[in-house]
């Protein structure tokens, strides 16, 4: 099952008989106008998507900064957003797909097959001198898709720590945060004990797209990652977004691993969690299973 589709390859698409849904999810942390940034430009025919009110909760203490959304909500959302049964969805940002990651995560864990990520995302669209549409167009016609849930793996902040103990917990966060210099967002700076750094954006090459299968295997190598069962990887971020993206790259490196969904933000949110601060953890000081 593919990860992502490249920007000829839609443009292809776009042109044929069935084209795919396309959604829109711009959103960076701190900037509210990610519907403005799309009325400005975006791909034509491309739906917005708002991941603050359609791909998520309300916050919570318990559940973090972006619970992951009902899947009554949610299925309302994917009609409004015109996705039928069988019909392929490509999503995208202009964050190098970190915020769009989330919709990919949620639709493929309530059970759409085929949906990518636009390889280089938004930038990659502009750079390649392709069609652009500016404004907000009328709804498109109401899709017919039936949603169900736990397609993909997810964890709570007891599994997440088990994980951190006895396999692989990847933190997504960028590395001062993971070390507890910065925390501009959550209660607490540090880290989960235990948790291994393994930035998101060091999943993208220098052009916004992903680096490549050979790359991605290489580094998550280099953390600890193993493939099969007994190869139990975890991921967490600040609140469960940019960590969909480290689950798409781990696929595209022949990974699978686990959402902690309500991620720092929740844990930290915990007065009986600890928090770590500092490097990266050795190799040694992790226990193994029996």
């Amino acid at each position: 099952m593919s990860v992502t589709t490249t920007v000829a390859e839609l443009r292809a698409a776009l042109a044929g008989d069935e084209p795919p849904v396309v959604l829109d999810v711009r959103w960076a942390l701190g900037d509210p106008h990610g519907r403005a940034h799309y009325a400005d430009g975006h791909i034509p025919g491309a739906v917005y998507v708002d991941l603050d009110r359609e791909l998520a909760a309300p916050a919570s203490a318990e559940g973090g900064r972006h619970p992951l959304p009902d899947l009554a909500g949610l299925q309302a959302a994917a009609r409004r957003w015109g996705v039928r049964a069988g019909r392929p969805v490509v999503v995208h940002d202009d964050l190098g797909n970190t915020a769009a990651a989330r919709a990919w995560w949620l639709l493929r864990y309530a059970g759409v097959d085929d949906v990518t990520l636009l390889d280089g995302a938004w930038g990659a669209w502009r750079a390649a001198g392709l069609p652009v549409e500016t404004g907000v167009p009328a709804d498109p016609a109401p899709g017919d898709i039936v949603l169900r849930p736990g397609r993909l793996p997810t964890t709570d902040a007891d599994g997440a720590a088990e994980l951190a103990r006895t396999g692989l917990l990847l933190d997504a966060r960028a590395g001062e945060r993971y070390r507890g210099e910065v925390e501009p967002v959550d209660p607490r700076a540090g880290h989960i004990p235990g948790a291994v750094s393994a930035p998101t954006g060091e999943n993208l090459a220098a052009d916004g797209r992903f680096r490549s299968a050979e790359e991605l295997r290489e580094r998550f190598a280099a953390k600890g990652a193993t493939a099969g069962p007994a190869g139990r990887i975890g991921v967490y971020c600040g609140s469960g977004v940019t960590a969909a993206h480290q689950i798409a790259a781990l696929e595209i490196a022949g990974f699978e691993a686990v959402l902690f969904p309500g991620s720092w933000s929740a844990w930290s949110a915990d007065p009986a969690r600890p928090a770590a601060t500092g490097p990266e953890p050795a190799r040694h000081e992790k226990e193994t299973s029996p």
